[in-house]
């Protein structure tokens, strides 16, 4: 991948956050999600993107070459996404999955430097069914028991079990994904407690969706688990940015970037292209 290197920026808490730059062309910072970083994450999406983009795959606090804290709110790590994109100090494209989704549209939400943006199933826990919630309750109390005996790879399967179809399980073996989303547990534990506490939706409130002006590309699989819950959070961002696209990425479930990565790359590049601040 040509021109690889590390980018640095400080968040407003002085806490580093970093990522390495794979290609070239105009910058597209990728936001990873839930026990993911931007170090292991992209594997199968990056090599279909650095002939078009500079690809800025930054990791939030704690994870990947990123600098640690203990504050770990969704304000938070909204921030350290806003900062990283304001220090590449041109128009940047971005794209989000899962909770760098929720990451990515917030950070378009609070900086002019995003020029486009898009996300695959952002998730909006107000849409969740009673169901659902009390799947992810008990799941997140399961990884919870298994981090305090040290079965880290265990407490991520334990999540991810919920979330990916059996293809989609089975290619994170073969890219021998789940230990590398292991070591993020307790990063992620740590996040979702912090978030489950808040009373605040943030970035996937009406009115601060609102304020996502520049085009959106919201992506979703027609293989995601639970698939009522992605199609939902889908419609509620829609519903409140102003300039949105929707598209499905058949034979995708919640993993599409991984286990899809040709036609995530396709629809990312596609939408991007018609963007004239990222064409150099």
């Amino acid at each position: 991948m040509n021109g690889e290197r590390i980018h640095r920026a400080t968040s407003d808490d002085g806490t580093e956050i970093a990522g390495r730059v794979h290609g070239q062309g105009p910058p597209l910072v990728l936001v990873p999600g839930a026990m993911s970083d931007g170090e292991f994450v992209w594997r199968p999406l990056l090599p279909l993107l650095t002939d078009h983009f500079a690809c800025f795959a930054m990791s939030t606090r704690g994870r990947g070459l990123s600098g640690a804290s203990t504050d770990l709110g969704p304000e938070r790590l909204v921030q350290d996404v806003t900062a990283f994109v304001d220090s590449i100090g041109e128009p940047v494209a971005l794209f989000g999955w899962s909770q760098g989704a929720y990451l990515a549209l917030g950070a378009a939400e609070n900086t002019a430097a995003v020029t486009a943006a898009a996300v695959f199933e952002p998730p909006v826990t107000s849409v969740m069914s009673e169901e659902a919630a009390q799947q992810l309750t008990e799941r997140m109390s399961t990884m919870g028991t298994l981090a305090a005996e040290g079965e880290l790879e265990d407490a991520a399967r334990t999540f991810m079990s919920w979330l990916a179809n059996d293809d989609e399980m089975a290619e994170a073996d073969a890219l021998d994904f789940v230990a590398s989303w292991g070591s993020n547990v307790p990063g992620f534990l740590a996040e979702m407690q912090e978030t489950l506490q808040s009373e605040v939706l943030g970035a996937i409130e009406p009115a601060e969706l609102a304020k996502v002006t520049v085009p959106l590309l919201l992506m979703h699989g027609n293989r995601s688990i639970p698939l009522d819950w992605w199609l939902d959070s889908i419609h509620h961002v829609s519903e409140h940015v102003r300039d949105p696209r929707v598209s499905e990425i058949r034979n995708a479930g919640h993993f599409g970037p991984m286990s899809e990565p040709a036609a995530v790359a396709d629809e990312l590049i596609r939408f991007f292209a018609a963007i004239p601040a990222l064409q150099s």
